[in-house]
């Protein structure tokens, strides 16, 4: 059975949409009047636009870093994230998140069925895949087939778990270590550490011997 309209849907794209959908023209009408009637001012919209901008996959990278190397602090990371994150300097705000640890008989997901709720602070802005409702609809019916068309092979001896985020609750991806990475710093795990792992449809795969 062929999936290719699915697949086409499913697969990453580029994260940045430059059209003028009905949404982006009122959020820039809303904007502006805002600044014409004095609420706020266009610095005070460039600096929490920049604040966004910093947030990036690489801060959750560190994260999973941290806990591959440091067990007490994954223990504290899975039973308390915003605490632990915390101690390396990242604010996740009021945002209640929850770290699900992938293992050798347990691979998790994330998808937001409703909308695109997401753990900005540690992740950026979600994929447009993420927020697309091809994903959103299938990745809870067919995790394994979703996963695969990412090039995720998941054993059929280990469980697949679909985790739905809202607007209370977030949900961060603790991959795997992969193997043959011992003698890696903790900067060199964070490198190899991407976005979509963080998010369950890929897996961290080890660097490449030459």
């Amino acid at each position: 059975m062929s999936h290719t309209h699915d697949h086409e849907h499913a697969q990453p794209r580029p994260d940045l949409d430059d059209t003028m959908t009905y949404y982006r023209v009122m959020e820039e009408a809303v904007r502006s009047l805002l600044i014409e009637k004095g609420i706020v001012t266009a610095d005070e919209v460039r600096r929490e636009v920049e604040n966004m901008d910093a947030r990036t996959p690489a801060n959750g990278a560190q994260v999973v870093a941290r806990a591959w190397v440091d067990s007490d602090f994954r223990s504290r990371l899975v039973a308390n994230p915003k605490q632990a994150i915390g101690e390396i300097g990242h604010d996740i705000g009021p945002m209640h998140l929850v770290v699900l640890e992938n293992t050798p008989g347990v691979h998790n997901v994330v998808v937001c069925t409703l909308c695109s709720c997401y753990p900005r602070w540690l992740l950026g802005r979600p994929p447009d895949w993420y927020k697309s409702r091809a994903y959103r609809s299938r990745v809870v019916r067919e995790p394994r087939a979703v996963l695969r068309e990412f090039g995720t092979e998941i054993a059929d001896d280990r469980e697949v778990r679909v985790h739905d985020s809202t607007a209370d609750m977030r949900y961060l991806v603790l991959p795997m270590r992969p193997d043959g990475t011992d003698g890696l710093s903790q900067a060199e795990l964070a490198a190899l550490v991407g976005r979509d792992s963080m998010i369950g449809v890929t897996e961290v795969v080890p660097p490449l011997r030459v």
